[in-house]
């Protein structure tokens, strides 16, 4: 058992909280509207995204990294291989592994709906929000970024 002290918390925090969590569901859904994702499902965009940000990867890595099966990776593998937005080559460290890679043409469309979303939300905030609320928007911008610290 834990005999950490339990810190009372104010319910103004809680409040606070829970519309966070609100706002932020609201403007994630927004963002993938405006993102064109087709009918990508949620496992395959996590796997595209951990793929840009991360490079290559096997497909035992990805499904390390995302908490599922190899077999269940390698179904969302096949899918996004038959789409044309990964590809495999053989690992330089070891034949028998094959390194997953973004295409070109999915670079390209990740860069079009990054631009997409991004064009949405500056229109959003320049037609919705003035000058003062955009200091303080920036200004909770960096709460937000200190709530993300580990």
């Amino acid at each position: 058992m834990s005999t950490a002290p339990i810190v009372p918390i104010e319910p103004t925090v809680a409040v606070l909280a829970t519309q966070l969590r609100i706002v932020s569901g609201k403007l994630a859904r927004r963002l993938r509207e405006h993102g064109h994702f087709g009918e990508l499902t949620w496992t395959q965009m996590k796997v595209l995204g951990r793929l840009d940000r991360e490079g290559p990867a096997t497909v035992s890595a990805l499904a390390h990294a995302e908490g599922i099966r190899p077999q269940s990776m390698g179904a969302t593998v096949a899918a996004l291989k038959s789409a044309g937005l990964i590809s495999g080559a053989p690992d330089p460290h070891d034949g028998r592994q094959t390194l997953l890679s973004l295409t070109p043409a999915c670079h390209e469309w990740i860069q079009a709906s990054r631009a997409a979303r991004e064009d949405w939300l500056m229109r959003a905030i320049a037609s919705r929000l003035d000058p003062p609320q955009h200091a303080a928007l920036a200004a909770a911008l960096g709460l937000l970024e200190r709530l993300l610290e580990p």
